[in-house]
């Protein structure tokens, strides 16, 4: 069985949320606006943990 670690690479748009301190509708319209980059997957709408960083993080905004 391969290794998997324990660290996500996508969370939650209830769970980004709250890793940025924000409500979710507040996660919802960054979203939506193209500030937060997202992936749908199914029926689930994912938020790479590397977006959130880059969004909070402008210097690897410049390197993307």
């Amino acid at each position: 069985m391969p290794d998997v670690t324990s660290e996500k690479l996508a969370v939650t748009v209830d769970e980004a949320a709250a890793m940025l301190g924000i409500s979710r509708s507040h996660a919802w319209r960054l979203i939506w606006s193209g500030e937060l980059s997202s992936k749908r997957l199914g029926r689930r709408v994912l938020v790479p943990v590397r977006a959130l960083q880059r969004l909070l993080d402008p210097e690897l905004q410049k390197a993307s």
